[in-house]
């Protein structure tokens, strides 16, 4: 047999081959470190480097963690203290970019998710809590010290702003403007959040505001910040509401939880509860791939049973109940807004540590930045969806 690394004319160095072959091909042999080592250096990423986007490895066990658990390892042993990286913003665009993960190869961890998820819907209404429970019932101090003062959990749209409160401002006006908003017209917020955009829309454009979402915390805070307006957030998943019927719909950053087996379900429900001339407005992130997968770290530690969907999926879904009016691709402004959030964060790191913990803030500032680095590399993307129930008959005007 030809042996694959001196065959032909020009000889390839063992060095060469590492960078060249699939990575299975030089885990055995290899110790670990040597075998963590090479995975990295094809995403540019060197242990002990001095470089920005280089890590750095405190314990010899990272690299056994690794090779055993993928991802959810990568994270959980980084909030141990395991590894440090001075910007894991870089990091991660390097390391997604280069499919670190298929290369390293299928782990149980990752392996059981995908069985499950699979095989269970992982965003019944009974299991939707769970999401509130491990994410949005933090405490709020913790949003306060990473979001706007509004606390807009989604993208934030800075095409003219220069600040965080300014650009999440801009995305909710925009978000009016798009579904032509008017005074006293009744709007429904599926996945209302601390209530952002009903809120604004009440404060600026006089709307009779309704919001779902299955977060006691977040109905509590909504209903103290917002007092004497005409905003009525309701502790119900979105399959629930049993309100009045709106004018337009808004739901944002919300339909990354509604999980694939739902999706048509999501969008009858949206279906039912808005009028045959309203406006949906879909404000979401979709993953560029046409078999979106699951990040096992995320999914234990940030968003439990969330599924990012793609665009395909979303068109699909919505065939013979609405007519797709606008899509707005502006994926560039998640970085951003997530620097902008780990910029806010680390600002009260040092308070959020006195009160939560140095493993908490670790994860934390992990999530943010390993989803900066998806977004820059344009692994995933946000947008929003302007949605009909029959078509606007003389066309609808874009607004950006």
């Amino acid at each position: 047999m030809t042996d694959p690394i001196s065959a032909g004319n020009n000889p390839v160095t063992p060095e060469k081959a590492r960078q060249t072959l699939p990575f299975s091909t030089w885990r055995r042999g290899l110790s670990r470190s040597q075998r963590i080592a090479d995975l990295f250096q094809r995403a540019d990423v060197v242990i002990g480097g001095s470089r920005p986007w280089d890590i750095r490895v405190h314990r010899d066990r990272f690299y056994r963690r690794l090779l055993a658990g993928g991802s959810l390892a990568l994270g959980e042993s980084y909030m141990d203290g395991d590894w440090d990286c001075e910007a894991l913003d870089a990091f991660f665009d390097r390391v997604i970019s280069n499919r670190l993960g298929a290369n390293l190869g299928m782990t149980v961890p990752l392996a059981l998710l995908i069985m499950v998820s699979r095989l269970q819907n992982r965003q019944t209404v009974s299991r939707a809590k769970r999401a509130a429970d491990v994410h949005y019932d933090l405490p709020v101090d913790i949003f306060e010290a990473t979001f706007d003062q509004r606390l807009t959990g989604s993208c934030a749209y800075w095409a003219s702003a220069t600040t965080l409160d300014d650009a999440q401002e801009a995305k909710l006006e925009l978000i009016c403007r798009k579904i032509g908003l008017k005074e006293q017209d009744v709007v429904l917020d599926i996945g209302c959040g601390w209530g952002s955009f009903i809120g604004y829309a009440a404060e600026r454009h006089r709307a009779k505001c309704f919001g779902v979402t299955v977060s006691p915390v977040q109905v509590d805070y909504t209903k103290k910040r917002y007092a004497g307006l005409a905003v009525n957030p309701l502790l119900q998943d979105y399959r629930n509401y049993g309100g009045p019927k709106a004018d337009h719909l808004v739901s944002m950053g919300m339909f990354e939880h509604v999980g694939s087996k739902n999706y048509r379900t999501y969008f009858e429900s949206a279906r039912r509860y808005i009028k045959d001339d309203g406006l949906f407005l879909l404000h979401t992130i979709w993953e560029n791939e046409r078999y979106p997968t699951i990040d096992a770290w995320q999914d234990k530690y940030i968003f439990p049973n969330g599924d990012l969907p793609s665009v395909g999926q979303i068109t699909t879904a919505v065939e013979g109940l609405f007519v797709v009016e606008d899509v707005h691709n502006f994926g560039v402004f998640y970085d951003k807004t997530l620097m902008a959030w780990n910029d806010k964060f680390q600002s009260n790191r040092s308070e959020m540590a006195r009160r939560h913990g140095e493993r908490f803030c670790r994860m934390w500032e992990y999530y943010l930045l390993q989803s900066a680095g998806a977004f820059r590399c344009r692994h995933i993307s946000v947008g929003q969806f302007v949605l009909s129930p029959h078509g606007v008959r003389a066309g609808y005007q874009s607004v950006r």
